[in-house]
């Protein structure tokens, strides 16, 4: 049995039964307080799942933490920068219409969503290291072009079995 503090808790009670069937759980909720049972396997996704909730990440997309066994990180832009002005980092990341945050979410394959300081990663182990690497280095100042360059040239391949060894 775990037990936390979630500020959206109000969206995660309207969705309360869709999380208990799909995550094989039970939630129990008062005010801010959630409290989840269930194996601990379970409960760690379900846990990974809330918070990616509450980051601000749509429902499928949380969900797909526990259905296509991706991860969720986040990264405080603070540890990775001296500068002051993160709002001016913020816009960097998010770049023109949002334009920057849409090509990194193609080169990688993950979700992004941003919240305050912080930007929220969803996305298969292999990527999100990429991802990862992305976002730093856009956080310290690399141009949006040679950002591209290096996920373009470390892009993982997926391994096709034909079945000709035995």
């Amino acid at each position: 049995m775990k037990e936390f503090i979630c500020d959206k808790s109000p969206r995660i009670s309207k969705n309360k039964i869709k999380l208990e069937k799909k995550l094989d759980i039970k939630i129990k909720n008062q005010g801010k307080e959630i409290e989840i049972q269930g194996k601990p396997e379970d409960e760690y996704t379900a846990e990974k799942v809330i918070e990616a909730l509450e980051f601000g990440f749509p429902f499928s997309v949380a969900l797909s933490i526990k259905e296509q066994d991706y991860e969720f990180e986040f990264l405080n832009i603070k540890d990775y920068t001296k500068r002051k002005d993160l709002k001016i980092i913020r816009a960097r990341i998010i770049g023109k219409n949002g334009r920057t945050l849409k090509t990194l979410g193609t080169l990688t394959r993950c979700f992004f969503e941003l919240k305050g300081n912080k930007v929220g990663i969803i996305g298969d182990s292999e990527q999100i290291s990429n991802a990862r690497e992305a976002i730093i280095s856009l956080i310290r100042g690399s141009k949006q072009a040679n950002v591209y360059g290096y996920l373009e040239k470390h892009q993982t391949k997926p391994i096709y079995d034909f079945g000709l060894k035995e």
